[in-house]
């Protein structure tokens, strides 16, 4: 077979496997906006000389959707009264999803979201719920805004909501990072108070007590029906969320307070136990739950279907996240280009990328009236590439090119890391050369996974000579590199390889590796009885101002280690004077468990004199008090023995 008709087979089979990625699709209001012809579907129609559904290039339009004209509305005026009067005109009243989603897409303007919030809930009438509340607290979490989020924190709790657990991790840790010390003692203090409070609630208690107990039966709805519940969508998300370990026990619930006379689910009730079930062992339940929402005429509101999606996507339940996704690109409420990004990388982090998802949140993104952002683009490249699809990896580059993106180092990094997973090492080392030659200069990032890639295949001479050559091009060493580097050697017990190259890049680069890195080889060190290389890392981590990785000394010194080896270590974990009194009962504990009781008693002789009066010290020695007296008398009666065998050398003499 000629090349031409290579290339022209490989082509076809890459146009159909597009065009079996139709998705069946489900019609709903979409965005007010023009679809405008994409690069990468125009190269593809031209190249498959052929129409599909996915490379249409008409333009369509769509229907204008009231969540993106109040969005449109808000941030394109200043904040005012005239702004409040035309939203209360225009929108006198908003639903619970459309506000989560003006929320949610104002995330990074606090002001602005705190203003939107204000005025829907004081002057729209409307009511907001604990996943409001929370979305609002998220947004606010910047120091700019800690005035607003203490008001809206109290507000909530007045209203009878609680801040659910991963709500609070969420703040917390932006609070730390903000470096807001006081607000994460008080944010602590409140939250404890809130969960105390939560506790303090009957009714709440008892549903889930009954719940939790036993199996659903008809007993147990008797039993609910005896505690006269007072339903609200409050009380019902509360209980939800306390039945989150018990998913099909919590679906139960939902559809049986929906059935109890005076109370129906709604769209915050169907978006709370949507949560509880999106996960493996309730993944049937959680999309019975979709389709019934979906018939019921509710929406999956925007903040639900992110968590949720992450969560798909932490859980590696690729199949469900693109599913999903499709289910949002078809509703009101679309997913960003982020969005759209983040679940393509999770595809590709698979070991074999699977192109038909690809293709379809392609489609689904494109069809939506998207134009295919770089982020986009090199998230189908990444999957190609990984999934040693190389030809059509290239023509997704030139349609990058034609699209106005020129490829970079995260793009080449791609082909790179294909290239050596393929166990193609030179065309992979040609890549950087093919980089430099189109003006884009190799960074650090993309050396490290070449130099990766030799080392995961075993060739960690090239990897050398690939790293020395970085070097040469004046691309510094870093402490990701150096653990790849280490990591190679030490696969291939190269152990004094590994110790002389990162003594010299500490000593001569001034390079600061990782904690992880040192650990990793004191621990081989030590398997090969590399005692004093391993006392040398010890004392670069102590000048680089890591914690003492003191554990394998202790055990290796206890097992084979002489008294001047225990010395040497207490010198090496010195700071400034000696060691903490829990080092030194560390080590003499672990010789006596290795029953070297003469040992720990000549050690404890060159421990200072307030080590040897210290009381845990005292009682391990009392309680082997008669061994070591009987160490001591075999000892003396050596001494005497020697003694008398050398006087009486002397007398012969």
């Amino acid at each position: 077979m000629n090349r031409a008709m290579a290339a022209f087979l490989t082509t076809r089979r890459f146009a159909n496997s597009l065009a079996a990625a139709q998705f069946d699709v489900i019609t709903r209001p979409l965005y007010s906006q023009v679809t405008h012809s994409s690069h990468l579907s125009r190269f593809l129609s031209n190249q498959s000389h052929c129409h599909s559904h996915f490379l249409d290039t008409h333009q369509k339009l769509f229907f204008s959707s009231t969540p993106n004209s109040v969005l449109q509305l808000v941030l394109a005026n200043k904040w005012s009264a005239e702004l409040e009067s035309e939203l209360s005109e225009s929108y006198p009243s908003l639903t619970h999803d459309v506000v989560i989603y003006v929320l949610k897409k104002l995330d990074k303007d606090p002001r602005r979201a705190w203003d939107f919030f204000n005025w829907v809930c004081e002057k729209n009438g409307f009511r907001p719920s604990s996943s409001v509340f929370s979305l609002i607290l998220r947004v606010l979490v910047h120091k700019s805004s800690m005035m607003e989020f203490w008001i809206a924190l109290r507000k909530m709790k007045e209203q009878g909501f609680f801040i659910d657990e991963q709500t609070y991790v969420a703040i917390r840790e932006q609070l730390k990072t903000g470096r807001m010390d006081s607000d994460v003692v008080a944010f602590k203090h409140f939250y404890q108070r809130m969960i105390e409070d939560n506790a303090a609630d009957d009714v709440v208690k008892s549903v889930v007590d009954v719940i939790s107990g036993s199996d659903w039966s008809d007993g147990v709805e008797k039993e609910l029906g005896e505690l006269k519940i007072e339903f609200s969508d409050n009380f019902v998300v509360r209980v939800l969320k306390d039945l989150r370990n018990y998913p099909v026990k919590a679906l139960r619930f939902f559809r049986w307070a929906g059935q109890c006379s005076g109370y129906e689910n709604n769209t915050i009730t169907y978006n709370a136990i949507a949560r509880v079930l999106a996960r493996p062992d309730s993944i049937g339940e959680f999309w019975s739950v979709i389709e019934g929402m979906k018939g019921a005429g509710h929406e999956l509101d925007l903040d639900t279907y992110i968590k949720i999606t992450r969560q798909f996507q932490k859980s590696r339940m690729i199949e469900d996240a693109v599913k999903l996704y499709e289910f949002m690109m078809d509703g009101p409420y679309k997913p960003s280009a982020q969005d759209c990004s983040m679940l393509l990388r999770s595809i590709s982090g698979s070991d074999k990328p699977d192109l038909d998802m690809v293709f379809r949140v392609a489609k689904k993104f494109e069809s939506a009236g998207n134009t295919l952002s770089k982020v986009v683009y090199d998230g189908i490249h990444r999957s190609l590439t990984g999934a040693g699809r190389f030809d059509q990896a290239e023509e997704v580059m030139k349609a990058m090119r034609n699209a106005g993106y020129e490829p970079d180092n995260i793009t080449y990094s791609q082909l790179v890391f294909g290239l050596c997973k393929a166990k193609r090492l030179e065309e992979a080392c040609n890549v950087l050369d093919e980089m430099e030659a189109d003006g884009c200069v190799p960074d650090i990032k993309t050396w490290t996974i070449l130099i990766q890639g030799h080392c995961t295949a075993d060739e960690v001479d090239t990897a050398l000579i690939c790293f020395a050559k970085m070097m040469e091009k004046g691309c510094d060493a870093d402490a990701d590199l150096m653990d790849v580097l280490i990591e190679g050697f030490l696969k291939q017990r190269k152990i004094d390889g590994a110790y002389k190259l990162l003594d010299e890049m500490v000593k001569k680069a001034r390079l600061v590796p990782w904690q992880a890195t040192y650990k990793n080889l004191i621990e081989k060190l030590l398997e090969v009885r590399k005692l004093e290389e391993a006392f040398k890392l010890l004392h670069l981590m102590k000048k680089q101002n890591y914690p003492p990785y003191s554990e394998p000394f202790v055990q290796y010194i206890s097992k084979f280690g002489s008294v001047e080896d225990a010395a040497d270590f207490f010198k090496a974990l010195t700071v400034k004077e000696h060691p903490s009194s829990a080092a030194y009962v560390h080590v003499l504990k672990a010789f006596f468990k290795e029953g070297r009781y003469s040992e720990a008693k000549d050690l404890l002789h060159k421990c200072p004199h307030h080590i040897r009066k210290h009381g845990e010290i005292c009682k391990l020695f009392g309680s082997t008090a008669g061994k070591l007296k009987q160490i001591t008398t075999e000892d003396e009666g050596k001494r005497k023995q020697t003694t008398t065998e050398d006087k009486q050398k002397r007398t012969t003499t």
